[in-house]
């Protein structure tokens, strides 16, 4: 069978809802391998007309706040009222295989085990952020197969909401009752970049203070402001509401879509940003005046801003 052959039955199979293709497409963007990156591009720009078609939330936290709990009691919801859903979960790496070691499809063991859902943990690979290198790709692939719905998972807090933040519609933080210290940690440039806070765990002993926090948060923050008990299913249709509601706001005053082009062209700089990492690292090992510059560094003879300057204006001779 021809390249093209293959790659017009994997599309055809990816749109028919084929779970398999999709697993396999989304380990072909996820590789590094030279060779897999060609198919992938391929793949990536045949199935683009299909893009931007689900509804597209972040979830993030920090560890212990229940991020997976309500993920699947919202995603449980979410099938109930017939909407196909697609988890993109991102786990800490391996330091020895670079795979996920949490296995997000252990912890979500209801939603896993429906059809309706697709859970798909992905390693971060040491990637600053808290993000897959591949996540973007990998929901191109997701909406392509028909889902309605599609959550991305961080792994912390930190960095990791502004990744996660150029790629959704809808950016959600989770927090536990008495959050007002962890809100305080929180970067307010990070801040903004939310959409919701969710009090989550709000039910037994918690529940009173769950109301207090979010009494004061809506206070003091200018989104809105959730009470979730993921345990207890309670407030699910309230979250999911809310989502639908931001996005027909941003639908209606065009925001939506000023802000899918921004994610676009983050997406764009960001790819640049990362194959010129990739040739750098590869030079600075095959290229001997690049490795002088490290030499130097290392017998104290230049700084290290003065080398990566000299550096620089040295690439640029070299095109």
């Amino acid at each position: 069978m021809k390249k093209d052959d293959t790659l017009t039955l994997t599309v055809e199979k990816i749109l028919g809802q084929d779970r398999r293709a999709l697993a396999r497409a989304i380990t072909l963007v996820e590789s590094q391998n030279p060779a897999h990156q060609k198919q992938a591009f391929a793949l990536l720009d045949a199935l683009l007309p299909h893009a931007h078609r689900a509804i597209r939330i972040g979830i993030s936290g920090a560890p212990g706040v229940g991020k997976s709990t309500l993920i699947e009691a919202l995603g449980l919801w979410l099938i109930e009222q017939q909407k196909r859903l697609a988890i993109l979960t991102v786990d800490p790496s391996s330091t020895q295989s670079q795979g996920s070691i949490l296995g997000d499809k252990t912890r979500m063991q209801k939603l896993g085990a429906d059809k309706r859902a697709f859970i798909r943990p992905s390693p971060s690979s040491g990637r600053l952020g808290g993000v897959a290198t591949s996540t973007r790709e990998a929901v191109l692939v997701c909406e392509a197969a028909g889902f309605d719905v599609v959550i991305i998972e961080t792994m912390g807090v930190g960095q990791s909401e502004i990744a996660v933040a150029s790629m959704v519609d809808t950016f959600i933080l989770l927090v536990q009752p008495g959050s007002g210290d962890e809100l305080q940690g929180v970067k307010k440039g990070i801040l903004e970049l939310v959409d919701m806070i969710i009090i989550n765990k709000a039910d037994g002993d918690l529940k009173k203070l769950a109301n207090l926090s979010a009494a004061q948060h809506a206070r003091s923050l200018k989104v809105p402001v959730l009470k979730a008990s993921a345990l207890h299913n309670e407030w699910i249709k309230e979250i999911w509401e809310a989502v639908e509601k931001h996005r027909e706001v941003l639908k209606k005053n065009g925001a939506l879509q000023k802000k899918i082009k921004q994610q676009v062209e983050q997406w764009f700089l960001e790819s640049i940003t990362e194959n010129f990492l990739k040739k750098l690292k590869t030079d600075l090992k095959t290229n001997p005046e690049l490795g002088r510059f490290i030499s130097s560094i290392d017998a104290k003879k230049i700084s290290v801003t003065h080398a990566a300057s000299l550096a620089y204006y040295h690439l640029e001779k070299m095109k």
